[in-house]
């Protein structure tokens, strides 16, 4: 380990920190860590509807914060207001961007965002050319997985499950240190895993999947239809913690289903850590007895006991994800 980071700390990419003595016979162990003078990154977080955007330095640790409303959904359109926001941070030694989106994501190329409504747009290649230093392109779950481990609440985690619950689900994986990346790993499979068989459906006309009972405009529409009136998302959680017998009908339904994909996301890795965010994890407060106790009815009696993390940064932790990626890229190009 000393002669492989020697040429790292002479380059100026580590910092030694003080000594740590563990008992041990030999050396005192030095801690390495990033330098924190290597420059800013920028992070962008694109929705349905806005833009959401950070500044970090390259621990990751947010420095500046911005947000736009998207008036017009077109790639054109979306990527010249990506552009504005990044100058708009005013960051000084900008060294890299990252985004990230919902949707399939390979080598810069967003192949399909259903919130967007785009298919095969070369979102690399644009901002490069418009913003001049390198830009990292990625799937938000991948991105915010990515992030947990780096810097949030996975890190010194050996392996941990990522659910994101909102507009949309997802479920990133990281095993032995490491951000799960298969050609399937962007495509949004954990929405469809059936939780309900009496559920209602999704929009791809799947009875109880995750998509139908956790996805905010699902437990909306049921709601309003209970009322026979609009009641948006916060609406349908306040309901449910005065205990309105309908809205706690939906919300513990949506509950139950979030402990069984806990509990099953947990079996199927052999991962004993969840992760979860996205700006539907109010629902985590509302109904978390019901959900800790639908994890506890899915685990095997023997199995670890469940370590489920809660992110409330909403979508800010989703932009800095996506500068986590621009980061890693960073090193990744500093250390060739």
């Amino acid at each position: 380990m000393t002669r492989l980071a020697k040429p790292l700390l002479e380059r100026g990419l580590l910092v030694e920190l003080d000594e740590v003595a563990d008992g041990s016979v030999g050396r005192p162990t030095r801690p390495l860590d990033i330098a924190p003078g290597l420059g800013s990154f920028a992070g962008v977080k694109i929705t349905g509807d806005q833009i959401v955007a950070v500044g970090t330095d390259i621990r990751a640790e947010v420095i500046a914060c911005d947000e736009r409303t998207i008036e017009d959904a077109s790639p054109d359109a979306v990527l010249r207001l990506v552009v504005e926001t990044v100058h708009g941070l005013g960051l000084d030694g900008l060294r890299g961007v990252g985004v990230s989106l919902g949707g399939v994501v390979h080598d810069g190329v967003v192949a399909f965002a259903p919130f967007l409504g785009w298919a095969d747009v070369n979102v690399r290649r644009t901002l490069e050319r418009e913003l001049s230093i390198p830009v990292a392109v990625e799937n938000d779950v991948v991105a915010l997985a990515e992030a947990e481990r780096w810097f949030g609440v996975g890190r010194g985690l050996d392996g941990f499950v990522t659910l994101t619950i909102g507009a949309g689900v997802g479920y990133g994986l990281v095993v032995s240190g490491e951000v799960v990346r298969t050609p399937d790993a962007t495509t949004g499979t954990g929405g469809h895993i059936p939780l309900d068989p009496y559920g209602p459906l999704c929009t791809d006309g799947h009875r109880g999947c995750a998509q139908a009972m956790l996805s905010s405009g699902s437990i909306t529409a049921q709601m309003s239809a209970a009322l026979g009136r609009p009641v948006d998302y916060a609406e349908t959680l306040e309901l449910a913690a005065a205990d309105h017998p309908a809205a706690r009908t939906v919300v513990d339904a949506a509950g139950i289903a979030l402990g069984k994909l806990m509990a099953l996301a947990a079996n199927l890795s052999l991962q004993s850590a969840v992760v979860l965010a996205g700006e539907g994890v109010g629902l985590f407060e509302v109904a978390e007895e019901v959900i800790r106790r639908a994890v506890a009815d899915g685990r095997d009696a023997q199995a670890a006991p469940l370590d489920i993390h809660v992110d409330t940064s909403g979508f800010r932790a989703w932009a800095r994800g996506a500068a986590s990626v621009a980061i890693q890229r960073s090193m990744d190009r500093a250390g060739r």
